[in-house]
Parts: structure tokens; sequence; C-alpha cells
């Protein structure tokens, strides 16, 4: 992954950002909406990831899609359109078909936008975010996200350790494979409550809950984190008011239905289009800055 300039900008920025774009992805069922969340989501993605996630895309998403779509008429029969019956007897419908396909589109452009957000809202953000307001989760959040990466390493640990000793839980038969994962099981098992324990030792003789918390924050509210959020909630403001127009309403049953493109629909899928490219807006008027590599953390 890389660091763009959008996560540069403050976690609320990021935040809100993300906020909208995933709650629209996840609602709008028009086809000229969804193709522009798909644009902007693949777009970013890729910016991101580079060639990992565009294998990602080709390998996983696309069959994913394919899958979602497919599976729709087979089990989705409405619609006035009969293109063809099942063997069982069961139509085919044009409508059908094409919910599915809306419906694999929502789904891939839902799982991008994700993917962008785990990109850009790092751990560190997120506890920024819940620090102050929820100390409680935010502890519990540093915490979990500080214990997967050693208990993968720990569980790599003992499984090399096995190994040497061959005892490696792939050899063998299927009871000789079951023994030896349910041994590497226990042990890490064991090694996680002896954590706990140590890490809650700790935390007792450091004074933890004997004074109100304090938080420490490396971020700062500026003058362009503010215009980006105005940028934001007037896009995402426009696309609202869009919706309480009906210029996102799309019927697919009993037959498919959109609205028309007239000049003020337009006006709110380009600030849709806007909203979902705001990323790249950024980049252009920061410059342009050639991508950081992620190594964890801010910079």
């Amino acid at each position: 992954m890389i660091k763009d300039e959008f996560s540069r900008f403050h976690p609320i920025v990021n935040f809100v950002y993300f906020a909208f774009v995933l709650i629209f992805a996840m609602f709008f069922m028009s086809p000229v909406y969804l193709a522009v969340s798909l644009l902007g989501a693949a777009a970013y993605s890729l910016y991101l990831g580079g060639r990992g996630r565009l294998s990602f895309i080709l390998k996983v998403l696309i069959p994913m899609m394919l899958i979602a779509a497919i599976i729709n008429p087979l089990f989705n029969h409405k619609g006035a359109t009969v293109l063809a019956y099942f063997p069982n007897g069961n139509p085919l419908t044009l409508e059908s078909i094409l919910y599915g396909a809306a419906a694999s589109v929502m789904l891939a452009a839902t799982v991008l936008w994700f993917s962008c957000l785990t990109a850009v809202m790092t751990s560190d953000k997120l506890i920024y975010l819940t620090g102050r307001l929820i100390p409680s989760l935010s502890l519990l959040i540093s915490m979990t996200l500080r214990f997967v990466p050693r208990f993968i390493t720990q569980m790599k640990r003992i499984r090399a350790a096995q190994k040497g000793m061959g005892c490696d839980a792939s050899d063998g038969g299927l009871i000789s494979k079951v023994r030896r994962g349910v041994k590497i099981i226990s042990i890490m098992v064991t090694w996680s409550l002896e954590n706990s324990v140590d890490t809650a030792d700790s935390m007792r003789s450091r004074g933890f809950g004997t004074s109100p918390r304090s938080a420490f924050s490396i971020y700062k509210f500026t003058v362009r984190d503010a215009a980006a959020l105005i940028f934001i909630f007037a896009a995402a403001g426009l696309v609202i008011f869009g919706v309480s127009c009906g210029a996102t309403a799309c019927g697919y049953f009993p037959t498919f239905s959109a609205p028309e493109m007239t000049a003020s629909r337009v006006i709110f899928v380009s600030a849709y289009l806007a909203l979902c490219l705001t990323p790249f807006f950024v980049s252009l008027i920061c410059g342009m800055k050639t991508p950081e590599r992620l190594h964890g953390g801010e910079n």
C-alpha cells in the first residue's frame, strides 16, 4: 500500500469522506450511480494498492461479481420480461438479470471502498477518533491491533520449532495432523493467557485506572482540512438533495425503470463523481507529490 496526499489529512476528514462514500455505495441502485461508485473505488484502490490490488480485482473481485450476477436469476424469478424457462419451470427474467448485475456492482464497489478505508484509516487514526470519546474502546482496539501481529509471529515461531523437531502439522496422516495441530493451538492458548496476565500486571504497575486518562495526538486540524471537509459536505449534501428529489430512484420489478437524465440530475451525478474522486482532486491541488510506501503508522 502507498500513502497518498489524502491520507495525510486529519482523521476526521478521512472518516467523514469514507462514511459518505460507503453509505452511498451500499444504498444506491441506480446504474449511473453504481458505475460512478465503482469507477471511483477502483481508481482509488488501484492508486493505493498498485499491481497487488489489480491482481485482487482480476482474480477475486471480478469472479465474485460474476458469481453474484449469475446466482440472482437462479433464485429470483420476479419480473415481467420472461426470456426463458428453467427445467423446473421457473422463469428467467430480464429484470432479475439486471438486478443481479446491479447488486454485483454494488458489492464490488463496497469491497473496494472498504479496502481503501483500511489503507487510509490506520490504527492510530482510529484510536485518535475513539480515544477521547470512548477511551475503553480505544484501549481495546489498540490492544487487539497489537496482539494480532504478535499472535501470528508467535504462531510462526512455534510451527518452526515443531517442524525442527519433526512434528510439523502438515506431515503425517490425518490423525497425526489433527493431534499436532491441537498441540500447537494448546501452546498458543497458554501463551496468550500468560501474555494477558503479564500485560495486566504491567498496566497495574504503571498506575492504569488510578487517575483520569490523558490523550496524545500528532494530528492538527488545519485550514486545508477545513477546506476539504467543506468540499466533502457540499458534494455529499448535493447528492443527498438529489436523493430527496428522486434522482437516484430506480426500479427493477416488475419492469426496469430509471429517471431520465435531466440537467439537474446531471448536476447531482457530477457532484457524486466529484465526491468519489476527492482524493485525486486533493493530490492535484497539493501538487501531485510522489506517494510514499507505507511502513506502518503515520510519518
